[in-house]
């Protein structure tokens, strides 16, 4: 039960620290103000009205009582009453009190005069809406009534709209400024979480620098330090792979010199397939390594990228739905090789082939089917391992090195993004790129 209860308080929550910390410096806030409020509502403000309506009613039934002594002057006694008391009164005879009800059970005001009115045995009719500054007051008398104008200012205290307007005020000024050191403190983290978004795409991340609070520096710093060691091994392997690749023409060629002085012209032809092959392997790791090296980040047009990369190959049997003018930042040439590789497999194995590109929320997504012979399911990882090839359905030929599927998986994880196979609704087989705009 609390673990429900605990998912659903979660789920309530904001997801971001900009509104989580917000509220932890609102909610106490907001609650003491709610606190305050009600304690002087009840105990000062509600109090005060009871007095103050006590009082007034107080004064209206010694008015009557004086009224209907025959020692006193019942117009100067009206007149008198009316000066000293700020009250204006009017008898009026041979008149029923009004029917019609226009008791507020809401307002505090009509409930406290109620009460008074009521608990004084006082036969009584009051209208608190009639006029905006005055409460119009009724009360029984012998065949008539009194009229009595009270002024509103009489029965209640209004201090209680200065007081709200003095604990309002301080809050709202307390709660913008937590708003602007809260989003001075939260700035440096949505920096940090660019710079590692940017560098988890492949992207240039110089224009970062840590900043915030000392905890927040930190993170920053480390994420520099660790920034530049993966940098450094990276172009340390590739150099290194680059060398290796490129130190093997010399022997790979004074082999195929040898191969030449060899008078057994069978075993010469299988030995130079294989030479062939290998100088293959190392000519695409060398292309794929200095393209990576050299390409930079741009802003283009996927949709026109992939429209030119498949008219090139002129071929019917490729049927398009691509969205128009979906636009990414990313390396131009990187992605165009990703869709060729991925395309040629699909045309060397398969008679019918369909590209869709779309975009979806946060994400482009490109999926590649055809009713080729596809992959085994168990075979799926293996593909995107270089230099891997499976003798199944998309054979080992002579043509393929095994680097296709492993530089486009490269490719696409280097944009952040991810790739993966499954049984194509053609019956063959099925690749889904997603990429992050």
């Amino acid at each position: 039960m609390f673990y429900g209860l605990n998912n659903k308080i979660k789920n309530l929550l904001p997801k971001q620290l900009f509104y989580r910390a917000l509220i932890i410096v609102a909610a106490p806030l907001i609650l003491l103000q709610i606190t305050i409020s009600i304690v002087f509502f009840d105990s000062l403000w509600i109090k005060t009205n009871k007095g103050m309506t006590r009082a007034l009613v107080n004064e209206i039934k010694f008015f009557i009582n004086a009224y209907e002594n025959e020692q006193y002057n019942k117009d100067s006694l009206t007149k008198l009453f009316s000066e000293n008391h700020d009250v204006k009164v009017i008898y009026v005879p041979q008149k029923l009190l009004p029917q019609e009800v226009q008791e507020r059970w809401f307002s505090p005001m009509d409930r406290t005069l109620r009460r008074e009115l009521k608990s004084n045995l006082i036969v009584y009719w009051f209208d608190t809406t009639k006029f905006k500054d005055s409460i119009d007051l009724k009360i029984k008398h012998l065949n008539g009534y009194f009229q009595f104008l009270v002024p509103k200012e009489r029965v209640t205290s209004t201090s209680a709209r200065i007081f709200a307007l003095w604990i309002t005020l301080p809050a709202i000024l307390i709660i913008a400024i937590a708003i602007i050191f809260l989003k001075n403190q939260t700035r440096p983290i949505i920096k940090l979480a660019e710079a590692s978004e940017r560098f988890g795409k492949g992207e240039e991340v110089e224009d970062y620098r840590p900043s915030g609070a000392l905890e927040i520096r930190k993170a920053g710093f480390e994420f520099e330090k660790m920034r530049k060691r993966i940098l450094r091994h990276l172009n340390q392997r590739s150099e290194m792979l680059s060398g290796i690749s490129h130190d093997l023409r010399t022997p790979l060629t004074r082999i195929k010199l040898q191969l030449e002085f060899i008078k057994d012209k069978n075993i010469a032809n299988k030995l130079s397939d294989d030479v062939d092959e290998m100088e293959k392997m190392l000519s695409e790791y060398l292309q794929f390594a200095s393209s990576t090296a050299q390409e930079k980040n741009e802003k283009f047009n996927l949709s026109s990228l992939v429209h030119s990369t498949i008219n090139k190959y002129n071929n019917k049997s490729i049927s398009t739905n691509i969205m128009p003018d979906i636009l990414i930042v990313g390396r131009k040439n990187l992605l165009q090789r990703c869709i060729n590789n991925l395309v040629n497999n699909s045309i060397k194995y398969a008679n019918k082939i369909e590209i869709k590109v779309e975009k979806l929320n946060k994400n482009i997504f490109i999926f590649i089917e055809d009713d080729g012979p596809g992959i085994p399911k168990s075979e799926y990882e293996n593909v995107f391992k270089p230099f891997y090839k499976i003798d199944k359905g998309r054979g080992e030929t002579k043509s393929s090195v095994g680097l296709g599927l492993s530089i486009a998986s490269d490719i696409i994880r280097s944009h952040g993004g991810n790739i993966e196979l499954d049984k194509s609704k053609l019956g063959g087989l099925s690749v889904k790129i997603s990429l992050p705009f």
